[in-house]
């Protein structure tokens, strides 16, 4: 089955510490104390005796006060929970509430309420006469108010979250980097204050309405992620059988990877309600709050049972060129031998040929035939013309997780445990952002809607997939670095840096789980050392022990499929002309001396043999390679083609 176009350009076109609230309570009576000095015609010229002379009059007024608050809250529509449950007079809590607001701006949310809306939306709620409780969280009194006509019969329950201290930056919940192996410190994420949730009345739904400065970047709010991790604590702290919905208010599409698309029951406007599964929702709000700590120890199990296996499953993606197709096969020969046995699902577009695929099939991958996705912002003919076809993975809705892998990548050790992680689990790439090279996805076709729906919109700060799914999930969480393992020495790394990355590209038994190539691929190289090193802006990619470690697993391929790793007579040439470009500048390192003595180098596998005359139009921009593959293709296994 093809799925259709999903849009209208479809390819038609190639291409921590948390806030002291006794000293907030305290600077705010002593406020009060300094404006009652201030107010009320009172100056320091009075003396003693006119204070007390008023005194029984202000002691009246005390009493007709005290009556009114009593009389206040017998007749509120809302009870005001605070987590401090000493302070029991609502009054004072509510006018805590409406203070403490306005003292810290980034919890306003501007969002107005359309109330014919909140009207629809309730109407989907069931079994509404049976509620016995609707928790409100960062709503004002008139908004809770208004909730009396349309849930009549139960509480309504004005929950008090504290708010965060005001040096909580989404740089220090998501570091660029962390102690992972905890030489220094053991890493930990600063405190955030939750909403303690009363015993009664039960909460049927959390209603919590959000801030969305899309003048700014919304989708890094701190605020915004407390507020919608308290509503989620909330309804995960639920311990019956019955269900409880999640109603956010807001401009901006909330969280997708906890509250996921699937789950949605309505939308209208700024209100969005769902009905999470809390089984998982209890799962997620125990995950750290950032990528300030990792979700998966350092030194995780290699061993996972699952009752799910069936519906979990390996996935890669193969688009535009067949350059990466030796990888893909190889980096299924990795998975087996690192013991996995999930399936293996690759994503191709039509630009892979039937003799490719029969290889991709014969190495395990289950073959889905895609359309490509374009990305707008991209130049015709650019490198990240089609890489939004990475969204697709989200399709493969008959799997619940995917383990998402380039195909420049070695599964050095077994990491089936990462399907127990929640999408998105990743590695940490720079900054506050992830790496998708490796990360763990739950296929949604409303999430991979969501997707679409924003593709003219968000601005990828790399121009390419990982950028632009950085910015939608930015909620991730953090996986050790030994599961994506970047083949790259820094410009900063000290010698002992290097030693020590280097040992790890060659570790046996393994260290790292996941080997991910960088620069020139092993399998564009000759086996006999890293080609990287004759290009000089590639050097810092250049590694000839992970060079042989990738060759390893390929030597451990059946010939049938070794064949599909023969070099073109172009690539040849090119890897002969980086030879002499680095003999011309006396390289240091010396590796354009060695003899090669791979034999691909006398292998032919097109027409067009003599490469060597390839070397006499170099850089002739008006000479094209029109030679053609034309091996046999080694006999395929009997998998199932399906088609996205």
């Amino acid at each position: 089955m093809r799925l259709p176009s999903p849009s209208p350009v479809e390819p038609r076109h190639r291409l921590s510490t948390q806030t002291d609230e006794s000293n907030k309570r305290r600077s705010l009576r002593n406020r009060d104390a300094k404006d009652l000095e201030k107010g009320g015609g009172l100056h320091a010229s009075f003396h003693f005796r006119n204070w007390t002379g008023r005194f029984s009059t202000l002691k009246i007024v005390l009493i007709l006060i005290i009556f009114g608050t009593v009389y206040t809250l017998y007749r509120s529509p809302a009870v005001h929970i605070a987590d401090h449950p000493s302070f029991n007079n609502s009054s004072f809590v509510n006018r805590w509430r409406i203070e403490s607001s306005a003292s810290d701006p980034r919890y306003i949310s501007t969002s107005e309420i359309n109330w014919d809306h909140m009207s629809d939306v309730v109407e989907k709620l069931t079994g509404t006469s049976e509620y016995q409780g609707v928790g409100f969280i960062n709503l004002n009194d008139d908004e809770i108010a208004q909730w009396k006509d349309l849930i009549p019969d139960c509480d309504h329950v004005a929950l008090r979250l504290d708010h965060m201290a005001s040096n909580i930056t989404w740089e220090s919940l998501y570091p660029e980097w962390i102690d992972e192996e905890e030489q220094f410190e053991v890493p930990t994420c600063p405190s955030l204050p939750w909403i303690q949730v009363p015993g009664k009345p039960r909460l049927d739904l959390v209603v919590v309405k959000l801030p969305c400065n899309k003048a700014g970047k919304w989708s890094r709010d701190v605020v915004r992620l407390h507020l919608q991790l308290a509503a989620a604590r909330v309804a995960a702290s639920s311990r019956g059988l019955h269900d409880v919905h999640v109603l956010l208010i807001t401009e901006c599409f909330p969280i997708p990877n906890l509250f996921i698309g699937k789950e949605l029951v309505a939308r209208q406007g700024n209100l969005w309600l769902f009905k999470p599964n809390l089984h998982q929702l209890r799962q997620k709000v125990q995950l750290p709050v950032g990528s300030c700590e990792l979700t998966v120890p350092l030194k995780a199990k290699d061993t996972f049972y699952s009752a799910s296996a069936k519906r979990e499953a390996y996935a890669t993606i193969l688009h535009s060129a067949n350059f990466y197709v030796c990888g893909a096969i190889t980096a299924a020969q990795s998975i087996r031998m690192a013991g996995s046995t999930r399936d293996l699902v690759i994503l191709v577009d039509d630009s892979i040929t039937e003799h490719h695929r029969s290889g991709l099939a014969a190495a395990g991958w289950k073959i889905y035939s895609i359309q490509r996705i374009r990305n707008p912002k991209a130049e015709a003919e650019a490198y990240n013309e089609w890489n939004y076809s990475k969204f697709r993975l989200w399709q493969l809705t008959e799997y619940d997780k995917i383990i998402f892998i380039d195909a420049d990548m070695l599964i050095l050790r077994n990491i089936d445990f990462l399907f127990e992680m929640p999408e998105i689990s990743a590695t940490g790439n720079n900054a506050t952002l992830f790496n998708s090279g490796v990360m763990v996805v739950e296929p949604s076709n409303s999430t991979f809607q969501l997707l679409m729906d924003h593709i003219n919109e968000i601005v990828s700060y790399n121009g390419g997939d990982q950028g632009y799914l950085n910015e939608v999930y930015t909620w991730w969480h953090r996986i050790p670095k030994h599961m994506n393992f970047l083949k790259h020495f820094w410009e900063g790394d000290e010698p002992e840096i290097k030693q020590m990355k280097t040992r790890l590209f060659g570790t046996d038994p393994p260290i790292l789980y996941v080997l991910h190539y960088l620069g020139n691929k092993p399998w564009l190289c000759f086996r006999d050392y890293d080609c990287n090193w004759n290009v000089d802006i590639l050097q810092e990619f250049a590694s000839d022990v992970a060079h042989r470690t990738w060759w390893k697993v390929h030597d451990a391929m059946p010939e049938n499929l070794q064949k599909f790793c023969l070099l073109r007579s172009k690539q040849k040439a090119q890897l002969e002309w980086d030879r002499m470009q680095a003999e011309k500048g006396n390289y240091t390192d010396g590796h354009w001396k060695i003899k090669i003595k791979d034999k691909r180098l006398e292998t032919c596998n097109e027409d067009f043999c003599y490469w060597e005359s390839m070397l006499w139009h170099w850089g002739d921009k008006n000479w094209t390679d029109n030679s053609t593959n034309s091996l046999s293709p080694p006999p395929a296994l009997k998998t199932p083609l399906s088609s996205l």
